[in-house]
């Protein structure tokens, strides 16, 4: 019988809140945009999150309206401005 561990970001609701951690922590380019990448880094590297728990976070984020996603897909930002999304729920 192999055991695993639960994975704190298995949940997309968790993953999204920590995505929005990243991204306030990040500084932004032009007109607030905060480039995926400076975002996704961190989450599979540093948090060891996978590819699937980024992308449904990423997801609930922009389904919440806490993150805008370009159609592009290279950047993100954070909506809306002033607002403190990390303790709203």
């Amino acid at each position: 019988m192999k055991h695993t561990e639960e994975r704190p970001y298995a949940d997309p609701e968790a993953a999204a809140r920590k995505l929005l951690e990243l991204a306030a922590s990040v500084e932004a380019v032009q007109d607030g945009r905060i480039y995926i990448e400076r975002i996704n880094a961190p989450f599979m590297f540093n948090l060891k999150g996978s590819g699937s728990e980024f992308g449904a976070g990423l997801k609930h984020a922009v389904d919440r309206g806490w993150l805008s996603k370009h159609e592009s897909g290279t950047y993100v930002k954070l909506m809306p401005p002033g607002e403190d999304l990390l303790t709203r729920k």
